[in-house]
């Protein structure tokens, strides 16, 4: 049970600690947080805010007062509210989990996130039902965290954290970049050479708000490819690395290398040249995909609590694979 100073709002644990040299003058939001360190400090100074914290047996109210050195510090932690969106039950294919992280597969057509165009059946809605109650809660609500993002029409490798602590150390990995990702993409036409490097800032289209497009005051962004495979001059199989991990970074990098993704209508306005000498069946197939065809394959990180390195492979999902299989006797 809390102690009787502390806000009881669902208090589920208080934590005490008293403060040594060390800790003298810090800020008392940084000095808890790194005392318990599967809390983020945004999450402390949230709670010290709202009446959970305490010095002394007294509350206080102040993330940035300097810690006191002997001080015995209360920290109340309240069990995770339920999630705002709702549990659906939604097939996954899950590559891996454990108590602080689940890795799947992500079909394409899945939204992430829920959004006003998207308000449920998204991953989101998904994971909250297939991992119940081992969701220990991010920012106080009991829902998974999303560390990265596939947009609704690209499939592939994500992983997504269950706590806290794995949802700092994975974001911070991310932002680092410090980790394996590994795209496949089908384009229009064969890229020369077959392989190469593209640094292009990215940032909103300049008349079409809800596209992206290569312009000068963007934010930075690279890509490296390299082709795996050219079917003909009609098309190519590219494998792409992030160096950065901007908002539909390899669709507009490789629009803007003259080879778009086959099936991207976002990024590609009319009928590539390219298709001019298929034959109608694989050229309606090619034009007629019905989504990018961009998968991400491979995704590897450390594990972000035990430190041990993990990789996973997703393999081409059936639309992209009855493709490549269509145009592998294409004729040159």
């Amino acid at each position: 049970m809390p102690e009787p100073s502390l806000t009881p709002d669902r208090a589920a644990t208080v934590r005490t600690m008293v403060a040594d040299r060390a800790a003298a003058g810090q800020r008392l939001d940084r000095w808890l947080a790194s005392v318990f360190p599967e809390l983020s400090r945004s999450r402390v100074k949230a709670l010290i805010e709202a009446g959970q914290a305490s010095r002394d047996f007294a509350v206080t109210r102040d993330p940035s007062e300097p810690v006191r050195e002997g001080s015995t510090y209360r920290l109340g932690v309240p069990a995770a509210a339920p999630a705002a969106p709702a549990a659906q039950t939604i097939p996954l294919t899950v590559l891996y989990e454990d108590p602080e992280l689940i890795v799947i597969d992500k079909p394409a057509g899945l939204v992430v996130h829920p959004a006003p165009g998207n308000p449920e059946g998204t991953l989101v809605n998904a994971l909250i039902a297939h991992c119940g109650q081992s969701l220990r809660g991010i920012g106080g609500e009991q829902r998974p965290g999303i560390v990265h993002r596939l947009d609704k029409d690209t499939s592939g490798v994500m992983v997504v954290a269950k706590t806290e602590r794995a949802h700092q150390a994975l974001a911070a990995a991310f932002a680092r970049r410090d980790l394996e990702r590994s795209y496949l993409a089908l384009v229009w036409g064969v890229p020369a050479p077959a392989e190469g490097r593209i640094e292009a800032p990215i940032g909103r289209h300049p008349v079409d708000r809800k596209r992206m497009a290569v312009v000068p005051r963007g934010k930075p962004a690279a890509t490296r490819w390299r082709m795996l495979r050219a079917f003909g001059t009609a098309a190519a199989l590219l494998e792409c690395r992030l160096e950065t991990g901007r908002t539909h970074q390899i669709r507009v990098h490789l629009a803007h290398l003259g080879h778009p993704l086959v099936g991207d209508l976002a990024y590609l306005r009319r009928l590539p040249a390219a298709a001019r000498g298929l034959d109608p069946a694989r050229r309606g197939a090619l034009t007629g995909f019905p989504r990018q065809a961009l998968h991400a394959a491979v995704l590897g990180f450390r594990h972000p609590v035990t430190g041990v390195a993990l990789r996973f492979e997703a393999k081409l999902p059936a639309d992209i694979a009855a493709l490549l299989a269509l145009l592998t006797d294409q004729p040159g």
